[in-house]
Order: structure tokens, then C-alpha cells, then sequence
């Protein structure tokens, strides 16, 4: 049989949703608010497929209308399914329009799901010395496997695996793959609502197939089976065989395999394109043309595109071979059109490089007479401690601009700045740039403050519209429908090879570096006008932009780290790794590889039997992750060694050893970076290195933190802590008087909170009582659930329960702060903050339980997480300023959730620690008292 004679189809529904589900956390929502995350998620797949397997016979299958037969066996076939998410509705026609414009037949045939159709094609085509691949990851289209049919499932994670018949074989136990059909028909279903057998799993299932063979020998030998099983298995007879119906994939669909039709073809790339932009999938339009030139180039020939037959029956849009280029070599009339975007040689403008003398001159008379400029560093690096500056863009007119380049010369590079200095100084200028932050701490090596009114493109963004990217080529794309000229384009790609913008000639540097300034100066009057719609101008204006300038100082300030006893402490780690190792070594009674999950799932679910029905991977191994083992934990040793062990390693991999080695060589300190745009609730996050994740709940985590000290003898570690901060505000929105009192009262809110859900006085509260409190306290919050509770304490899932219920009762105005927050979500698809931050929900209105309970859970939780952040906030802005305004020589330096750390000059302490704790409890008023404790150190674990 030839190579050629390869066809796969696609399970359309199951690689959308699959795609949707896998960014549920994280989804895609562009500049309209649409969230794009099925469509992206499906289109990558399917791209994945063609770039990996180069198939010359595709085509993609949908379901339309469900199973007519099913139902009419069984009208409760699944009626059990959740509402399809919003999303996947509005992604099915951009999705098939997707297709079409690829010229890829869609195969649907009212009546029948997509199962039926592709199994009616891959036996027609299996006829025809045809070997099918049917890209899906059901395990119901096991029955379908032979010789010549093949299972290409995707695997978590990435990458696909193929089922022929002996993996199926293997997963199932079974002689033939048509057996699945009975152990489909055993086991039931409940995502299909089809009943199997009472009591069969999947154990029972297969020793039933060794058995008997099938559904039917089973229920003719039932007096070979025993008790309660026997009695249950010849009451279900009935249900067993129609559970075998409905599982049992119908092979005489109406649909036929014309192979011609299912060819691949020439894709209609502008056509691609397009739908691409409105949808704004910047990267998946780069991976498309990539992979259509890598497919046309590798193996495609071009041949007459066919029209697409009636979209509402079986559909042969034709796939011919293609390619890309002509017979001569030379790019086909597609490559001029794939992309509609304007771009820098489609657009007129005027960017000039200043000349040295009168043109310089010229320039800074010019810059001196403005009121608004946007200007953009251009340097040597990533990193602002480092980099230098190789020149720098301006402009204030759109079209226009100017680059100033800076000589590598210490010396002369000095001079230019001393020119540009009075710009740069000059607080009646406003500055515009996207992340001022590098900007500005490029500036600061060279001795030039940046003052004056600060307008920053990404912060702006990120108020608008937190969920979306904010780098300047998406908004660029998405607001200005202009590509930006690409840094690759001239240093590049990443690796020993790249250029750095020093190597790039004067004039590719100003045409690149004036466009990215002309570019930020437009987004500027787009943003100025939607942060004042969105209503967070003020929270821009207050909180954001003057926090840039408080985390700018912060990071170039840096803190000491004591590396050489982070040497010893990875020694020391090193022996307790070696302890843990042994112990677990001893109690599987062999040696492997703890850190192989499926190693380790075979050693304690195989060997050691710890569970009798453990949890599985969608690719069929053993689970160990973290929430699987913590449940466990607490019967058995050895998986508590495991995670001990799992802790230690990733606590010496990602701190204890690696923090030495980022340690700045120019200032001997760690420089993190703190970035404001990526958490939508509006907390800070911690990078290069990130501080904000060192572990504190263990004795070895902890003792990462003594490696952080002060500047000198002269100076002391100070740390100021919110005490319960969250807590607080969700007692102060929801006006709950028996918190708030408590909180007045200066109570432990734990003991309290026990002391009124258990009924028993404040002074008999026992520490178990005040434990569940605290986690129900913390969990209620995040929308802890009973199941959720009982796995954090002691608790039974009924104890639990009515734990939840009984603090309800006694906090009844928390209960009905929650449900307003979820209607007025529900009504306006945002909550805020105290000071009008927003988070917006797309999701809360969904008819899917799983993706509404999720953003429900964010109406709740975000406003109490990002107060909290808006007041941290607060508090740093304020004693900066003080700080400044003193002159003194103290410096705040980090900045951990609800803590802040300061490097404390001895000489100041008595004047700065209550100026600290004044200035954080008083950063925003509310109706219970912010309260502050404060701890000193020689280092940060001493101080905290």
C-alpha cells in the first residue's frame, strides 16, 4: 500500500473542548472581550497535526443534532450534560469558517454525532487500502481500531500517541479491540448517561471480558457469579444489553468517502488571515503561514481548487495538493496578502536620527517647547542593571519622531545625557512610554531622574482590560491594526548568534526605535479615553503610575544576600534528600526514580497497592500529583516522605541553589523585578527571582529567608506585616458586626470565629476548634467546599458540611455579601475593588456549572484580593514619598503579598518603625482598624 493512502479525521467537539478546558484558568479574551480560547485551542491542534504528520488525506467531523437512534433507545442518553459554555457556541462558526477558508471538508450528518461518522469513513476508507487515523482523545473509538484504523489521541501535555491493536489491547485487556464495546457497555458511562451494569468499574469490566468474552456470554453464565454481584448483574440484564447498544459506534451512516474530496488542497491563505486578525491570534497566524510554507515546500504540488459542496450534509470542501510557490520557484500571488495589517513600509512617516552640532541643537530647542513627549530607551539587554543605552526615540506628532543615538563611550554617552537631561527633569513635560519602569531604571545608572507627569501604554492597558496581553506589538495589532517592525528582524533570534542593537546600523535603528515611540504615543489617546469609560483613570493616575516610580527605586536598590549560607544550607539539604531517599527506597522494597511520576505511580498503586481505585491521567498513568498524595498523605508514610522529599528538591533547585547564582556581579545584591500587569486581581508578582514564593510554612523553607540581610552593621532588616488583612475587609464590605466587633476588639478572629460556630465560650476555644476555624475563615473566601474542608482538616465530609452551614448561620451578612456580589457580576460582568478596580468576569453568566462556578468564585474573591492589594499599594506610595521627603537613608526593598521589608539604618529606627505602621494602617479607611506588626532582624526569617 503507498504512503499516501493516509486519511485522518477529526473529532471536532472533542479538540474544542479540549482546547476551551485547557485554558480555563487562563483564558484568551481579545480587545473585544471575546473569549477565543475553543477556537485557539482547536486551531493549534489541528495545525499540530498537519505540521507533524503531513497528511494528504483530512478531514474534520461534527455532530449535529445528537443521536436520533440513541435517543429513541434511550431518551436519557445524555440528558446529564452541562449546558455547551457560551464560548463554544460563539466558536463553532468561526470555526467552521476557519475550515472552509483551509479548503478541509467538514463530514456532519444531522442525526448522528461525530463518533458515527468517522467510523462509517474509516471503515469505507480502510476498504479502499486506506489506513485512517481518527485524531481523537475518546476512548470510544477503541472498538474501532484494526489493522488499518488507528487511534492519534492527544496526550496531556503535549505531543499525541497512536492506539493500533496492541495498545488497545494492553489499555483494555482484551483479545480484540470490538471488546471495548463490551467494556464500554459493562462499565457505562455517566458523561453519556449510559447505565452499564450497577457495580461493574473497570476492573470488574475487564475480568468479566476474560471471562466470558462479551456483554452477552456474561449475562448467559450469571449463576457463575456470587452475592450481591449476581443478584445485581441478573436485575440489569436488560439495561447491560442496551448499554452495549448505545455504546457501539453505528458503521452505515449515509456519508461517502470520495477520496479526491478528502485531498488535501491550497488553503485559502488571505481568507485564513483575516479571520485570524478579527480574532486577533497574532502567533497562530505566524504558526499557520509557517506551517502551510513547510508543508508546501516538504511534500505538495499545486492543483486546481474545487468549490466547497452544501455546508448542511456530508462536505467534500476539496483538499487538493498544494503549494505555495509556482513551478518557477517564485512566491505565488497568496504570499503578498498574508497580512492585511498596515506596516512600516505602508505607512507614511517621518523619523529622522539627530545629527551631532546644529541638529542637535534643533532637536532639543524643539523637545524643550512641548508639553507631551513619548520617548523609548533602546539598549544592549533585558536587564536594566546591566544593559546600556545605545540611543533613545522620541515624539510627540503622529507619523513623526526623532532618534538620538548614544555613543558606547562612557565618557561621550555622558555628554548626550547631560543634553537630554533638562527634558528629562523637566516637571511641566509629560512622558508617555509602554514599561516606563525599564525606562527609568536604565535612566538612573546614567544619574537622570525621570520627573513630571508619567503616562504609562501597559498600565494603562492593564486597568482596561487585565485578562488580555499588554506587550506593544498585541495592542499595536489590536488597537492601531499596525505590525510593528519585529526586534528578530534585526538582532535576530534568541541564542549565541544574536546581535545585540549596538551591532545594527544607525538607520535601522531609528526607523525601528522611533516607530515603537509613534506607535506608544497613538495607544496613548486610545487609552487616555477608555480608562476614563472603564472609570480607573483615578486608580491610574493615583496608585499605578506613582507606584511605577516606588518599585523602580525598590529593584535598583536590590537586597543582600548572604550566599555562602545558602552553600551550607544546600549541604545540609543534600543530606536530608539522601534520608528521605533511603526511607522511601526501604519501604518500596526497591530503588527507582522518585521524581518519574509514572515510576512512582507503579510503585504505589502497583506494587504497594495503597489505593484500590487510584486516581488516573488522561493518558492512562497513575496520578501523583500534589492534591492526589496530600490526601493520602495522612495514612500513609511513605507518600509523606514523597512530598517531604518533592519540597526539599524543589526548594534547593529553585532557591537555595539558584539564588547565588543571581546575584548581580556590579552590586552584589538580587535585583527581582515587580511586575504590575500580570495578576488581574492586582497583586504585584515577583520575577528574576521570584521572592514572593519562597516557602514559609516549612522549617526548611523558612530558613531560606536568614539568607537575606542587611546592608551592613549599620543597618537592620525591618518587616511590617498586615495581620489578617483579608479577613478584615471581607468583615468591613460585608458590614458583618459580630467580625467587626471582634476585630475592634482586638480578638484572635480564629478563636472568635470558633468561639461562635461551636458555642462555647472565647476562653475554651481548643486549638482543633481554632484550626478549623482559621481554614474555614481563609477557605470561605475561595469558595471552600465541604469536600475542600474535610481534606484540609480532621473533619469528616459531613462535619464539614455543617461546619460551612453553621458559619453561615452565624455570619448570615457574609452569606448575603456574597450573593450580591455574584447578581451584580452577574448584571454588569465585573466586580471592583474599594477603589474601583475591576475584574471582569465574561464567564459569570454561562450556562456551563463548571466555568460559572469558577467565575463566581472570582466575584467573591477578587474584590477582597485586590482591596487588599490597592492598600499595600497605598502604603508603599505613601512611605516612599516620606522617606524621600526626609532624605533618609533607609530604603524599602521588598515587597511579599501583605508584608512589606525595609534595610533600616540604625540611626533611623526609632523615628521610621512607627512612621511605617502609622502609614500602612492608615493607607484606606475602613469600619474595622487595619492592624500592623512589625519585626526586626539580622535577617529577613529573624525580622518576619
Amino acid at each position: 500500500m503507498s504512503d499516501k493512502k493516509r486519511l485522518f479525521l477529526v473529532d471536532a467537539f472533542a479538540l474544542i473542548f479540549r482546547g476551551y478546558y485547557a485554558l480555563i484558568k487562563n483564558p484568551r479574551i481579545n480587545s473585544k472581550g471575546m473569549d477565543t480560547s475553543a477556537i485557539l485551542g482547536f486551531t493549534n491542534s489541528l495545525l499540530d497535526v498537519i505540521k507533524r504528520e503531513r497528511p494528504d488525506h483530512l478531514a474534520v467531523c461534527f455532530d449535529r443534532g445528537g443521536s436520533v437512534a440513541r435517543k429513541e433507545a434511550f431518551p436519557e442518553y445524555k440528558a446529564n450534560r452541562d449546558a455547551t459554555p457560551d464560548a463554544i457556541k460563539i466558536a463553532i462558526p468561526y470555526i467552521e469558517k476557519i475550515l472552509t477558508a483551509m479548503h478541509i471538508p467538514i463530514m456532519v450528518k444531522e442525526g448522528f454525532e461525530a463518533d458515527d461518522v468517522i467510523g462509517t469513513l474509516a471503515k469505507k476508507a480502510e476498504k479502499e487500502g486506506y489506513k485512517t487515523f481518527m485524531v481523537t482523545p475518546d476512548k470510544d473509538f477503541a472498538q474501532l481500531v484494526s489493522e488499518n484504523i488507528f487511534m492519534y489521541r492527544p496526550m496531556f501535555g503535549g505531543g499525541y500517541e497512536t492506539w493500533g491493536i496492541p495498545e488497545v489491547q494492553k489499555r483494555f485487556e482484551v483479545e480484540s479491540p470490538l471488546q471495548v464495546i463490551d467494556y464500554l457497555g459493562m462499565m457505562g458511562d455517566a458523561s453519556d448517561n449510559i447505565p452499564g451494569l450497577p457495580g461493574v468499574g473497570d476492573k470488574t469490566a475487564k475480568k468479566f471480558i476474560a471471562a466470558y468474552g462479551s456483554m452477552e456470554g456474561l449475562l448467559a453464565n450469571t449463576d457463575q457469579l456470587k452475592g450481591k454481584m449476581k443478584e445485581k448483574v441478573e436485575a440489569s440484564k436488560e439495561l447491560g444489553i442496551l448499554s452495549k447498544e448505545l455504546a457501539t459506534i453505528i458503521l452505515d451512516v449515509p456519508v461517502d468517502f470520495n477520496a479526491q474530496d478528502f485531498e488535501m488542497s491550497k488553503p485559502d491563505i488571505s481568507g485564513v488571515t483575516e479571520i485570524f486578525e478579527e480574532l486577533e491570534f497574532r502567533r497562530l497566524t505566524a504558526n499557520f503561514l509557517k506551517t502551510f510554507a513547510t508543508e508546501t515546500a516538504a511534500t505538495l504540488t499545486t492543483t486546481t481548487k474545487k468549490e466547497p459542496v452544501n455546508k448542511a450534509e456530508p462536505q467534500s470542501a476539496g483538499l487538493g495538493q498544494f503549494s505555495l510557490f509556482g513551478g518557477d520557484g517564485e512566491p505565488s500571488n497568496d504570499q503578498e496578502v498574508y497580512n492585511s495589517r498596515n506596516n512600516i513600509s505602508t505607512t507614511e512617516h517621518f523619523y529622522q536620527s539627530v545629527q551631532p552640532g546644529m541638529g542637535t541643537k534643533l532637536f532639543l530647542q524643539n523637545l524643550m517647547k512641548q508639553t507631551s513627549v513619548c520617548f523609548d530607551t533602546e539598549t544592549t539587554g533585558l536587564n536594566p542593571i546591566t544593559a546600556e543605552l545605545v540611543g533613545i526615540a522620541f515624539s510627540w506628532e503622529v507619523g513623526k519622531g526623532f532618534y538620538v543615538s548614544i555613543s558606547e563611550e562612557k565618557e561621550k554617552a555622558q555628554e548626550i545625557l547631560e543634553l537630554l537631561r533638562p527634558f528629562f527633569e523637566n516637571v511641566s513635560i509629560e512622558k508617555i512610554g509602554q514599561n516606563l519602569k525599564y525606562d527609568i531604571k536604565v535612566l538612573a545608572k546614567y544619574g537622570i531622574t525621570v520627573k513630571g507627569k508619567l503616562f504609562d501604554t501597559m498600565l494603562a492597558h492593564y486597568l482596561i482590560n487585565p485578562d488580555m496581553r499588554h506587550n506593544m506589538d498585541a495592542l499595536s495589532e489590536a488597537y492601531l491594526n499596525y505590525t510593528p517592525v519585529s526586534i528578530t528582524e534585526l538582532i535576530g533570534k534568541k541564542g549565541k548568534n544574536q546581535l545585540t542593537m549596538r551591532d545594527v546600523p544607525v538607520e535601522k535603528q531609528t526607523e525601528y526605535a522611533v516607530e515603537d515611540a509613534d506607535i506608544t504615543l497613538q495607544l496613548k489617546e486610545h487609552f487616555t479615553k477608555e480608562l476614563v469609560e472603564a472609570k480607573t483613570r483615578t486608580l491610574f493616575d493615583d496608585i499605578e503610575i506613582p507606584l511605577l516610580r516606588v518599585l523602580a527605586a525598590m529593584e535598583l536598590e536590590g537586597i543582600n544576600l548572604n550566599s555562602d549560607f545558602l552553600n551550607e544550607l544546600s549541604t545540609v539539604l543534600d543530606t536530608d534528600i539522601n534520608v528521605l531517599i533511603s526511607k522511601i527506597y526501604e519501604a518500596a522494597g526497591e530503588e527507582f526514580n522518585i521524581a518519574s511520576p509514572k515510576q512512582l505511580g507503579v510503585i504505589l498503586f502497583e506494587k504497594m497497592k495503597l489505593v484500590d481505585k487510584p486516581k488516573k491521567t488522561k493518558t492512562g498513568q497513575y496520578s501523583t500529583a500534589e492534591d492526589v498524595l496530600s490526601y493520602l498523605a495522612k495514612d500513609h508514610e511513605i507518600i509523606r516522605d514523597v512530598l517531604e522529599y518533592r519540597g526539599l528538591a524543589k526548594l534547593k533547585s529553585t532557591y537555595v541553589d539558584a539564588l547565588p547564582l543571581q546575584v548581580e556581579e556590579s552590586t552584589k545584591r538580587i535585583h527581582t523585578d515587580y511586575m504590575q500587569t500580570v495578576a488581574a486581581t492586582g497583586r504585584l508578582s515577583s520575577n528574576n527571582p521570584n521572592l514572593q514564593n519562597i516557602p514559609i510554612r516549612t522549617e526548611r523553607g523558612r530558613e531560606v529567608r536568614k539568607a537575606f540581610i542587611p546592608r551592613d552593621e549599620d543597618h537592620i532588616l525591618l518587616a511590617a506585616d498586615y495581620s489578617q488583612i483579608e479577613l478584615r475587609i471581607i468583615a468591613a464590605l460585608s458590614e458583618e458586626s459580630t467580625m467587626i466587633e471582634a476585630f475592634k476588639n482586638g480578638e484572635d478572629i480564629h478563636a472568635s470565629t470558633a468561639a461562635n460556630v461551636f458555642n462555647v465560650p472565647l476562653n475554651e476555644v481548643t486549638r482543633e476548634q481554632r484550626s478549623n476555624a482559621k481554614t474555614v475563615n481563609f477557605g470561605i473566601i475561595y469558595g471552600v467546599s465541604a469536600f475542600g474542608l474535610s481534606n484540609q482538616t480532621d473533619l469528616t465530609r459531613s462535619e464539614a458540611k455543617e461546619l460551612i452551614e453553621t458559619y453561615y448561620a452565624t455570619y448570615p451578612k457574609l452569606r448575603s455579601y456574597m450573593s450580591r456580589q455574584i447578581d451584580f457580576a452577574r448584571d454588569n460582568e465585573y466586580v471592583q475593588t474599594v477603589l474601583g478596580r475591576r475584574r471582569y468576569l465574561k464567564n459569570i453568566n454561562a450556562q456551563n456549572a463548571i466555568v460559572r462556578g469558577a467565575a463566581e468564585r472570582n466575584a467573591v474573591n477578587a474584590p477582597i484580593q485586590g482591596s487588599a492589594a490597592d492598600i499595600i499599594k497605598i502604603a508603599m506610595i505613601n512611605i516612599f514619598n516620606k522617606l524621600e521627603e526626609g532624605n533618609y537613608k533607609s530604603k524599602m526593598l521588598l515587597q511579599v503579598h501583605d508584608e512589606l521589608v525595609f534595610d533600616i539604618y540604625k540611626p533611623e529606627l526609632e523615628t521610621l518603625q512607627p512612621l511605617i505602621k502609622t502609614e500602612m494602617e492608615n493607607a484606606f479607611q475602613l469600619s474595622v482598624p487595619l492592624d500592623v506588626e512589625i519585626g526586626l532582624g539580622n535577617n529577613w526569617l529573624e525580622a518576619h
